[in-house]
C-alpha cells in the first residue's frame, strides 16, 4: 500500500503512534546524528586535533573516527 493509502485508513496520528514508525524516527535521527559528527571530523582535522581527541569530542568510537577519515581520502 502507499503512503497516501495508509494515511486514509488509518489517519496520520495513528500510523505515528505506531511501534514501527516511532522506531523507524528513532534510527533516522540516530543515522542523522552520526552523520554531522562524521561531517565535522575533516574541519577537526585541520585544526589538528588528533582521532583520538575528535572521537572524545565527538563521542564516537576512535575506531569511527579512523573509518570516517579513510572514507575521506
Amino acid at each position: 500500500m502507499s503512503r497516501q493509502e495508509l494515511e486514509t485508513m488509518f489517519g496520520i496520528d495513528d500510523l505515528k503512534k505506531t511501534r514501527f514508525a516511532q522506531e523507524l524516527m528513532a534510527e533516522s535521527k540516530a543515522e542523522g546524528e552520526i552523520l554531522g559528527k562524521l561531517k565535522v571530523i575533516y574541519s577537526l582535522l585541520r585544526k589538528g586535533f588528533s582521532i583520538e581527541e575528535i572521537a572524545e569530542i565527538l563521542d564516537l568510537e576512535v575506531e569511527q573516527v579512523q573509518q570516517a577519515i579513510a572514507n575521506l581520502n
